[in-house]
């Protein structure tokens, strides 16, 4: 009886994989891929065939047979906005993955490796899970004073979903019962607004809306960014480089490093210093304009992602938004696990595989 779940998460230099009986993890690895690996490959998409075989070479050196597996996810990529849930891979998202429909991104290859790996498998079901694009969005949080621009939702969906589950069994309670601000503290910053089971708001994480990140540069004064855009000083994607990928820690000290500007803080530099205080007070500020969008009617704040290891950094934040609900650390990530678990709940009938039609 097939019992076994392959989980792929795609990174832009690593390929994370893991294998789970049921809920538990029998085996987990990290594949790492040097610029050289991927320099043949000039759309990140074209990569999926590179990454395959090191999967399948990664399983038979580990004695892990295929054939006992009944599902293969993958991390979801940028395809159109949909609600949060488990989706089978079908021929309209392989085409838009492959497209880039929403960006080029790594994650954009979850979905083809699975589709990929699970083909060659008798029996076999090939899933994503709340992609970064899950869209719960009230109307309301789209609008924007310049109509040709709307807020859309891009953010750490699986892991916010995933802590947020977690919590509310730790609680005795239903996730639909509660109104949580989960906040991912990773790359990319997002403080998200769950009400009753759905992301009613969060920042545009991906595009650097919201709080300074070690990526990110956050929300900036409009009219100031608009005048760098026009001072033909810089090109249209030295910009966006400024904004997401190049902003916030990395344009302020050349690192996206937050170990890195710890220990500067702890050395006493007075940059350093001056930024991880700005980062602390500009997340702060977004779980307080998220507070008000649940009423103030909120069940816990979350702390989660690489960042929330960092003890100090997060009591920093919960001297400032701690009056606002119980606070509650949850460091790291659970997204392998998140996967694992979405897909045996499809395999076993406990949620129904949802349909992506564009």
């Amino acid at each position: 009886m097939k019992e076994q779940i392959l989980v792929i998460n795609p990174g832009s230099t690593s390929t994370k994989i893991a294998v789970f009986e049921g809920r538990k993890e029998v085996f987990g690895k990290t594949i790492y891929h040097t610029p050289q690996d991927l320099a043949p490959y000039p759309r990140i998409c074209q990569q999926y065939e590179f990454r395959k075989a090191n999967i399948f070479n990664e399983l038979k050196n580990n004695n892990i047979q295929t054939d006992h597996f009944a599902a293969v996810i993958g991390r979801g990529g940028l395809v159109h906005p949909i609600p949060s849930g488990t989706y089978r891979v079908n021929e309209l998202m392989l085409n838009h993955l492959a497209e880039g429909i929403g960006g080029e991104h790594a994650s954009n290859l979850g979905g083809l490796l699975a589709h990929s790996i699970a083909s060659e498998i008798p029996g076999c079901q090939a899933f994503i899970s709340d992609p970064v694009v899950v869209d719960e969005l009230q109307d309301v949080a789209r609008v924007t004073g310049v109509p040709q621009i709307e807020r859309v939702s891009i953010f750490h969906a699986l892991n916010q979903k995933a802590i947020a589950k977690r919590h509310a069994s730790i609680m005795g309670k239903s996730y639909e019962d509660l109104n949580l601000i989960v906040v991912h503290l990773g790359g990319g910053i997002s403080v998200g607004a769950h009400r009753k089971g759905r992301v009613i708001d969060v920042n545009n994480t991906l595009n650097g809306d919201g709080p300074i990140a070690p990526e990110r540069a956050g929300s900036v004064p409009a009219l100031q960014l608009a005048e760098l855009c026009f001072s033909g000083k810089y090109t249209l994607q030295e910009v966006k480089r400024m904004l997401t990928g190049k902003g916030g820690m990395v344009a302020h000290l050349g690192t996206n490093s937050f170990m890195e500007l710890c220990d500067k803080v702890q050395a006493g530099d007075p940059k350093a210093t001056r930024l991880y205080q700005a980062m602390a007070y500009t997340i702060s500020k977004q779980i307080g304009a998220t507070a008000v969008v649940l009423c103030g009617k909120i069940d816990a704040i979350l702390f989660t992602g690489g960042i929330a290891h960092n003890k100090r950094f997060i009591d920093l934040i919960t001297e400032q938004v701690g009056f606002l609900a119980p606070c509650f650390t949850y460091a790291g990530e659970d997204e392998m696990v998140a996967l694992a678990n979405n897909a045996y709940n499809v395999l076993t009938g406990e949620e129904i595989a949802q349909v992506y039609a564009g």
